[in-house]
């Protein structure tokens, strides 16, 4: 295996190759990150053949590093924060405020231009794979999740193409199963593991929920013949 993937869509189907023991289940339901992780969630929902939406999370940029995730926020009015961050930098609790203000803007206006009127899926009593295009300090996945147990799945599933090694443990309690392609000792970020790490854009999202809806459409209408959608990424990039 190569130390990089070539984009998301070669990431979500690495992953989706490492999640085999979920395919062909009635229960499973992957829920991808917006924005980088849905085009990986894509691959990977379309290799199971199950459903896909998207799980709205917003992280908390620290303050003069916006990169640096001090905490994170998701709908429901999940909030997670990151204490050895906010401790290290000394972040004020007025910085934090201001913080999670600014991205509940911008969760209120995801939610409209990814969903629309469409209601959340259904993930009660079934098994949840939550999909992003890595994680770093973990911030933003446990926003995910908190929300997420509040809809009462059966069990969740955290999958991503790469993580720094240990973060794995942070999440024992956290979720059921942890599924990983790469977990190296020496990580500066997330993109440094892809060729491509062009930022997805809005339009891509739709896209991607677009044609994962029509294919599963198709499935619950009974047309087995119905061929299995192409990645929107094919060609692309």
């Amino acid at each position: 295996m190569s130390d990089l993937f070539r984009n998301r869509a070669d990431a979500g189907m690495q992953l989706a190759t490492a999640l085999h023991r979920y395919a062909g289940r009635t229960d499973v339901v992957v829920l991808a990150l917006p924005r980088g992780g849905v085009p990986v969630g894509y691959e990977v929902a379309r290799a199971l053949r199950c459903p896909l939406d998207v799980l709205l999370v917003r992280k908390l940029g620290a303050p003069h590093n916006p990169e640096l995730a001090m905490g994170a926020i998701a709908t429901g009015e999940a909030i997670y924060l990151n204490d050895s961050v906010l401790r290290a930098l000394h972040v004020r609790e007025e910085q934090v405020v201001e913080a999670i203000a600014r991205e509940r803007v911008e969760l209120r206006r995801r939610e409209l231009a990814y969903r629309g009127q469409q209601p959340p899926a259904d993930v009660e009593g079934k098994t949840v794979i939550v999909v992003d295009d890595g994680l770093a300090t973990g911030s933003t996945m446990h926003a995910a999740l908190d929300a997420l147990r509040t809809r009462h799945p059966k069990q969740i599933v955290v999958a991503v193409p790469v993580c720094p090694a240990g973060v794995e443990a942070r999440f024992h309690t956290a979720a059921d199963d942890f599924v990983c392609v790469m977990q190296p000792d020496w990580f500066m970020g997330i993109g440094q593991f892809y060729a491509d790490f062009t930022q997805t854009s809005d339009e891509e999202v739709r896209t991607c929920l677009n044609a994962a809806h029509e294919w599963q459409q198709k499935a619950t209408s009974g047309d087995g013949a119905a061929r299995q959608p192409a990645s929107p990424e094919d060609g692309a990039h």
